[in-house]
């Protein structure tokens, strides 16, 4: 077959075209690559002086999916003429894929490139080569399918029955009869625990990673090299996240949980692997299969858990609570269009619930907003009423729960120190083992034992540090529990009970909750869905213009409005600090806050000249040169006549009645009859002290 070759051909390169289907095959079929090299050889014996060896595709599957550099560098030589001869292994080498195997062959057809294989060489502008390496390529491309198609169907078969075998994550192992069980290291199952303990506690993967970084401590890991040995590292988002996304944790056998997606990508089918599958689409579940850390139960809720935690999701799903000022977020659902209202912050601390997607997407009107302050108040007063008598339990609980979380990070570090020893330990035992004579290897066995003791003393530190700060069991005060639980809302309400905390219970107790807008009654109507499937209703009387937290009390009001005009403003703020009244923030009354309140309500403004000309009571008492408490004994007798707008304001006094002789005479009587007050020496129960 050289007669084919001419010297037209021979003044062009020839490629030799090395490939093997994975890195397996390159690590394990030594072989083969060392056949396809030698194929160099065989083009010197054909007149080319320097081939050239395309080593770029080794470990690179030809099934049409994986892009192939080696091969797309080939093509375009011979597309602009420059390749005299391709020779490979076999026709099939070069491609798998009857795209890519037609396109080449027709351009060697047209612009006369010879393909050589081990059994003889091709030229493609005659007819019969172009049948032979059409039939190969078809061959090879079904033969290629039928081995997938056959070695894919024993695998789910397999799959389904829960026999195949594969790396499992991190604290399960395959047994020698291939049943999968826990791993035996203490560390590695207490490690797993408390990432499901502290999601628990969290409910959310991101604050269980901070909580881990804060706290230093490792996550086991497999290692990518084989044999995947476990090794400890400062856990990531993607570690936490994979540990709590893993059916096997909750002793269910899975396969198939991802698939991989086929999209054009410049003009090529480009295939994706790793796209995570809905669970009613996985290849084959089967539960309580092995031993699990957690139960099947727990996953399930995680799951929900992480879907919530995804705002990004939609507007149809509940979201879980982030934290803000808002006690319903996430929770509320529109009763006309079956949309999740959002939270509309103003300025201070004034927010409001308001369904405006369908606004947003379609200029649709919105359908209802209200003041969030009134229904998180009511909603926050049915939670208290549910849980006011699992108070006390659930405050024995949460004490029991901090401690059994002081003694689970107790735990991981005793267990990662013990590990240390024994890391420290076997250094020791392989530096004891060298030749000291042997100085390059000693040194370095050295040096690799000082840091192993190193870590020990490290990890006793820290040890020893949180026995130290962290307090020690202590039996659980009863009596001050049901104080507690007594008084739930002041516990509630307090400044330091985070809003995060609030919403996750709420999101514990209440599935969601449907609200509406009563236009006629101007009432909010909320239907609560409880999460053990009951139902209630509530109604809550929307706020007027004006009607907000910091309004004025009506007592106050009435106060403003009836001494107002007829008294100054000081003496109206006075009178309304001995009624212990107080502003709509809480503060005390001043002149400035009493003329700022009597000019929103409209009232008149004291006037001295056009009063009516009245006497306080302590001008009554100067005008008759006697106290002020004579004239309050003489109002209290009746013998005086005196008014008061309200109770403790000032007494106002008429002043022509206190120019009669019988008031005058009335008042010296009084204060003739002021008791004398006791001596100190007669008051045998008053200590006296000379000198003082």
């Amino acid at each position: 077959m050289t007669d084919r070759i001419t010297a037209d051909h021979l003044k062009r390169a020839a490629i030799v075209y090395v490939r093997q289907s994975s890195p397996e095959q390159v690590r394990n079929h030594a072989e083969s690559t060392r056949i396809q090299v030698g194929l160099r050889e065989k083009a010197v014996a054909f007149g080319w002086r320097d081939p050239v060896t395309i080593l770029d595709d080794l470990g690179i599957s030809a099934g049409g999916f994986a892009h192939r550099a080696g091969f797309q560098h080939m093509a375009a030589e011979v597309s602009v003429g420059h390749v005299g001869i391709i020779l490979c292994f076999e026709a099939s080498r070069l491609s798998r894929n009857s795209k890519d195997w037609a396109q080449l062959f027709e351009i060697c057809g047209h612009l006369d490139t010879l393909v050589a294989d081990l059994d003889q060489i091709y030229d493609l502008a005659l007819p019969d080569d172009r049948l032979i390496l059409g039939v190969k390529g078809s061959v090879s491309e079904y033969e290629l399918s039928l081995f997938r198609q056959r070695s894919q169907e024993a695998i789910v078969a397999k799959a389904k029955r829960g026999a195949l075998t594969f790396t499992l994550p991190a604290g399960l192992s395959w047994t020698a009869d291939s049943r999968i069980e826990l791993n035996p290291d203490r560390r590695v199952q207490q490690a797993i625990r408390m990432v499901f303990d502290k999601l628990s506690e969290f409910g959310s993967v991101r604050q269980v990673l901070m909580w881990l970084r804060d706290e230093n401590l490792s996550l086991p890991t497999l290692e990518s090299e084989r044999p995947r040995a476990i090794t400890w590292r400062l856990p990531t988002y993607r570690m936490v996240l994979s540990i709590v996304r893993s059916p096997f944790y909750a002793g269910s056998y899975a396969f198939g949980r991802r698939e991989s997606r086929t999209r054009v990508v410049d003009g090529r089918a480009t295939r994706t692997p790793g796209h995570d599958k809905p669970m009613d689409r996985w290849t084959a579940l089967i539960r309580d299969h092995h031993p699990g850390y957690i139960p099947w139960e727990h996953f399930e809720r995680h799951q929900r858990l992480l879907e919530e935690n995804a705002h990004m999701k939609g507007t149809m799903a509940r979201k879980a609570g982030r934290g803000g000022r808002c006690l319903l977020a996430g929770l509320l659902r529109c009763a006309r269009c079956g949309r999740m209202l959002h939270v509309v912050y103003g300025r201070g601390n004034y927010a409001r619930y308001e369904c405006r997607e369908a606004n947003r997407a379609q200029a649709a009107p919105r359908c209802i907003g209200f003041s969030a302050r009134p229904p998180d108040e009511t909603i926050s007063a049915e939670i208290l009423a549910v849980v006011q008598g699992s108070a006390l339990s659930a405050a024995i609980e949460a004490g029991d729960l901090a401690e059994q979380q002081r003694h689970d990070q107790h735990r991981a570090l005793a267990l990662e120190l013990e590990q240390a020893k024994y890391q420290a330990a076997l250094a020791a035992r392989r530096y004891e083992a060298v030749d000291p004579d042997n100085r390059l290897v000693a040194a370095e066995l050295e040096a690799r034992w000082n840091v192993a003791l190193e870590r020990v003393t490290e990890l006793e530190g820290r040890l020893k540090t949180q026995g130290s700060v962290a307090p020690r069991s202590v039996p659980v005060d009863r009596e001050t529990l049901e104080s507690l639980a007594t008084d739930l809302r002041t516990v509630w309400e307090a400044p330091s009970s985070e809003m995060r905390v609030k919403q996750r219970i709420a999101r514990l107790l209440i599935h969601e909750i449907i609200a509406d807008a009563d236009d006629h009654q101007r009432e909010i109507v909320l239907a609560i869905h409880w999460a053990g499937g009951r139902h209630s209703a509530v109604r809550i009387a929307r706020p007027k213009a004006g009607d907000h937290r910091h309004r004025t009390g009506p007592d106050a009001e009435c106060v403003v409005r009836r001494m107002a005009g007829a008294w100054p403003d000081h003496e109206i703020a006075a009178s309304l600090n001995r009624l212990r009244l107080r502003t709509g923030t809480g503060n005390t009354w001043t002149a400035s806050r009493v003329s700022s309140l009597r000019k929103r309500l409209r009232l008149v403004d004291y006037d001295e000249a056009q009063a009516q000309p009245m006497l306080t009571l302590n001008q009554a008492a100067d005008r008759l040169g006697v106290g002020p408490w004579v004239l309050r004994r003489l109002i209290k007798l009746g013998l005086l006549e005196a008014t008061q707008v309200v109770p403790c304001a000032p007494w106002q006094l008429d002043p022509s009645v206190l120019d009669t002789d019988a008031i005058r005479t009335a008042a010296k009587a009084v204060e003739g009859r002021k008791p004398r007050s006791r001596s100190r020496i007669a008051d045998s129960h008053t200590l006296v002290i000379p000198g003082i």
